[in-house]
């Protein structure tokens, strides 16, 4: 018996077998050049008859035996054999993925290096601006960690997860300042999250999805659209009354009234979103997640499925190891504030609206783009709005009752300037949403209203507590 293809039968000699094998693990130039000339040598010799002997396929059969011991033994067949173990353990898995796989985990260094110019210099604005930094990727591996866990939920419960995880960075740096007694920082700070998000997350959201969806209109569920609206109308007649009380000199005690408004206020506010967040979940919830169960449906076997890449439980440890790395770099943002404002030369007030939120906002900002371009507007309103509600809601009359328990003189009274604002800005975006659809002219128009909230900022004074 005989084989008369030398290049596929075991009549090949040992040598283009092995070159064959280190081509093919290797890679290696010079083998591959040693089998392509073994290769041709072969073919000017094809015509001959090479005889298969029983001997001869023990041989070679001792010899494949040899050459995949060898292979086993290769330093670089071990580097990769020892990479997919790495892979199969889940803690390395998870720390890679979350802190070193995403590019923006390049500024993770910055939050140590702020600490560290805290106690060697007294530069406040290096460590305001280092603190920034460090607090930018936290915040946006946040909001990844949320979304891995909205993975196992429902678009409401994941749209709920974002809007609140989202908003921890915003909630510890208002802890913080309130514990310092900056009731100023908190108060401008809280309204920039809820300007940020109505104004530049939706806009961006909006502008990004036209672009890539130019070729259709947009368009998301009105009325959730609209409850959010009225809620948001609601919190601004919350936060209206007791700066309009300040500054008509109309209170019945002097100083007292103001807060004690404030603080009846606050109650009825969380009472407000308690009720919305049954409604939402509960009551209601047909109305909530109809669009996205269909679009869950429309879209089974689409490669826009989101698969998570880590367990809930991982997720549910890093959202609790994030939140205690940002609750540490809070505190010394907050140290650094009024010495930043010096050293820079910027209004405090431009710090706390535009700068803190900005950087608070970073994984709504990521969560309600990607969502936008994936034609998901719904779970974009979710994050954006339902962000902004929440805000409002619930974490500005929480930071009242928990200044109320601490003895500081935290109330709704965010002074005119800032309460015009948020009520303008309100009415724009409700105007925006009314109409259920969505393109990126109305994403421009947004974006430009908050270059407009900022360059005001930016000229503007926080008047002191004794002016009226």
């Amino acid at each position: 018996m005989y084989c008369r293809n030398p290049k596929l039968g075991w009549g090949c000699s040992r040598t283009l077998w092995s070159s064959f094998t280190c081509e093919y693990i290797e890679g290696d130039i010079s083998w591959f050049t040693e089998m392509g000339s073994i290769e041709e040598k072969v073919d000017l010799e094809s015509d001959e008859e090479i005889p298969f002997s029983g001997s001869q396929t023990s041989n070679k059969m001792q010899s494949l035996s040899f050459e995949t011991s060898h292979i086993l033994s290769h330093p670089k067949f071990s580097a990769s054999w020892v990479l997919r173990k790495v892979n199969r353990v889940s803690i390395l898995r998870s720390i890679y993925i979350v802190l070193i796989k995403a590019k923006i985990n390049v500024l993770l260094p910055f939050g140590p290096l702020a600490i560290m110019l805290h106690y060697l210099t007294k530069k406040h604005g290096w460590v305001f601006f280092f603190s920034l930094l460090g607090i930018t990727p936290l915040a946006e591996r946040l909001g990844y960690a949320t979304e891995q866990l909205a993975c196992f939920t429902g678009p409401t419960v994941g749209g709920l997860l974002n809007a609140t995880f989202g908003n921890a960075t915003e909630m510890i740096i208002s802890m913080y300042a309130l514990k310092n007694g900056m009731i100023r920082v908190v108060q401008q700070s809280l309204l920039g999250s809820i300007l940020s998000n109505m104004l530049l997350v939706l806009g961006c959201a909006f502008f990004c999805g036209g672009i890539v969806h130019h070729h259709k209109v947009q368009v998301f569920n009105k009325a959730t659209a609209i409850v959010n609206s009225g809620l948001l109308l609601m919190a601004v007649m919350g936060i209206l009354f007791p700066a309009v009380l300040h500054f008509t000199h109309t209170e019945v005690h002097k100083g007292k009234s103001e807060i004690a408004l404030s603080r009846v206020s606050s109650c009825i506010m969380l009472i407000a979103y308690a009720g919305y967040l049954f409604f939402q979940l509960k009551s209601q919830s047909n109305l909530y997640s109809s669009l996205d169960e269909a679009e869950a449906n429309n879209d089974e076997d689409s490669d826009d499925d989101e698969v998570p890449e880590i367990t809930h439980w991982e997720a549910i440890t890093w959202l609790a190891v994030l939140t205690l790395w940002i609750s540490i770099l809070s505190g010394y943002l907050v140290d650094a504030i009024q010495g930043a404002s010096d050293s820079m030369n910027m209004p405090v007030a431009f710090i706390s609206v535009i700068l803190l939120p900005i950087v608070g906002n970073a994984a709504e900002h990521a969560s309600a783009i990607m969502f936008a371009m994936k034609d998901k507007l719904d779970i974009t309103l979710g994050v954006a709005i339902g962000s902004s509600t929440q805000i409002s809601m619930f974490v500005i009359p929480f930071c009242v009752i928990v200044g109320w328990f601490m003895g500081k003189p935290m109330d709704l009274n965010f002074q005119l300037f800032e309460t015009a604002t948020l009520f303008i800005t309100v009415l724009v975006v409700a105007f925006m949403l009314q109409e259920g659809q969505s393109n990126y002219f109305k994403g421009l128009m947004l974006i430009l209203c908050y270059l407009i909230v900022a360059a005001s900022f930016f000229v503007h004074i926080d008047p002191s507590n004794d002016d009226d």
